[in-house]
């Protein structure tokens, strides 16, 4: 007879949620290597933790970038307002913030990997310091994990251990490897929401200054009628490029076999609130109001004043000693580059500094409604493994939570557990 009900690989936000939900008679296991559960989990949001989106399921389903059809089932099970119950009936008050965002009260993201733990020990859940390094598979179904020179044996195993974001958390990418013996296949793996490196030396000097209410777009040269992304909010430079939300948004548009960003362009329109015309308006308004006032000045009250030397430098005309000597050519070259101040992107930064990791094992082989292998009885896929990613803002931590418990629940009802896991019991 096995050891456990379940085995997990791995104490992240996905695992712990599995480990919490599943209703056995059985014991269930989650192998560890870090001696801290939850570590990844601990630093998201700057380490505040942005634990999912207020919004309704849909929406959910539209921020996710590959395969949201395939989420239905488990977003549906367990949507936004299901994992804020979950917490909240646990003694982990939320708050919404701007973007429908949702956080801790207390700002701490050790409280959610806290209350996750706890809910785990209240389950009798074992945790197992170790590495996992195979998988055990006997007659086409999971029946164990390896730990080195030691077996453990249960009767599901659950493949949570996360991507290959942030190594230095534990997110190595070794449940690919797990996955792939095991037959299953991965797609191509690639950085994600993650900062763009930039032709650009400018962005060095602007490094910190973070441009807010603004509209970056970014183009690809396949397509240069239409912006493959176009959204408002705020951005940051960087030492070597763009960050900030919308750049790392931005990144998730760079096509896997583009790592070099070749035909790709970026372009912040620095006053989105106003049209072309609008802003011509206003200039030709400050320049008749104080034609003698220096160019330098005028590009003071429309810009940050970190950036008005490199906007300066980036006009084709000399400047004239006062805005009254502008003509108009130089007015609206100066207009068309508030309105397109472009950026040339080179490479995306690596894994180590990836919010989410980008591929995984292919949704072709996984249910969707149970998160359950088609080819193997009793394996499991849940969280960053899986083929699925979203923008930032609380879905991808949502997607963990809702495939994670959607393997619960299955687990939960083939141990005899016919009632569907109560959430906030």
């Amino acid at each position: 007879m096995n050891g456990f009900g379940t085995i997990i690989i791995g104490g992240g936000a996905a695992g712990l949620f599995a480990a919490a939900n599943i209703q056995s008679t059985k014991r269930t296991a989650v192998i560890e290597p870090n001696r801290v559960l939850g570590r990844k989990l601990r630093i998201t949001g700057k380490g505040r933790c942005n634990l999912t989106n207020n919004c309704p399921q849909e929406e959910v389903l539209k921020n996710v970038l590959r395969n949201p059809k395939f989420l239905y089932s488990a977003v549906t099970k367990f949507p936004p307002e299901s994992i804020m119950s979950w917490f909240e009936s646990r003694g982990v008050p939320l708050k919404t913030e701007r973007g429908r965002r949702v956080f801790p009260q207390s700002d701490r993201a050790d409280d959610i990997a806290e209350a996750l733990e706890k809910e785990c020990r209240r389950r009798g859940t074992v945790f197992i310091k170790a590495k996992a390094d195979g998988l055990i598979i006997r007659d086409g179904a999971a029946v164990g994990v390896k730990c080195g020179e030691k077996e453990y044996f249960s009767d599901n195993v659950i493949l949570a251990c996360g991507g290959k974001s942030y190594p230095r958390t534990g997110s190595d990418g070794s449940g690919y490897a797990l996955a792939e013996s095991a037959g299953h296949s991965v797609t191509v793996l690639q950085p994600s929401l993650v900062p763009i490196e930039v032709e650009e030396s400018f962005c060095g000097s602007l490094a910190g200054l973070t441009l807010k209410n603004v509209e970056l777009k970014l183009f690809d040269a396949d397509r240069p009628a239409k912006p493959i992304y176009s959204e408002l909010g705020e951005t940051s430079f960087t030492p070597f490029g763009l960050g900030g939300p919308l750049g790392i948004s931005a990144s998730c548009y760079i096509d896997a076999e583009k790592l070099s960003c070749k035909g790709y362009k970026l372009v912040i329109d620095l006053k989105p609130g106003l049209t072309f015309e609008q802003l011509d308006t206003r200039i030709q308004r400050d320049i008749k109001a104080a034609p003698n006032k220096p160019f330098e000045a005028l590009l003071a009250g429309l810009l940050p004043r970190a950036m008005t030397e490199v906007f300066s430098d980036r006009l084709d005309f000399s400047k004239p000693a006062s805005i009254g000597n502008l003509t108009r050519e130089q007015r609206l070259s100066a207009v068309s580059l508030l309105k397109n101040f472009s950026i040339t992107p080179t490479a995306l930064r690596g894994f180590d500094e990836a919010i989410v990791t980008r591929g995984g094992v292919s949704v072709k082989e996984i249910s969707p409604a149970t998160m359950e292998s088609k080819l193997v009885k009793g394996l499991y896929f849940a969280g960053e493994v899986i083929d699925c990613d979203a923008f930032t803002g609380g879905y991808n931590l949502t997607l963990a939570f809702s495939t994670a418990y959607a393997a619960a629940l299955d687990i939960s009802k083939k141990s005899n557990f016919e009632k569907e896991v109560e959430i906030w019991d």
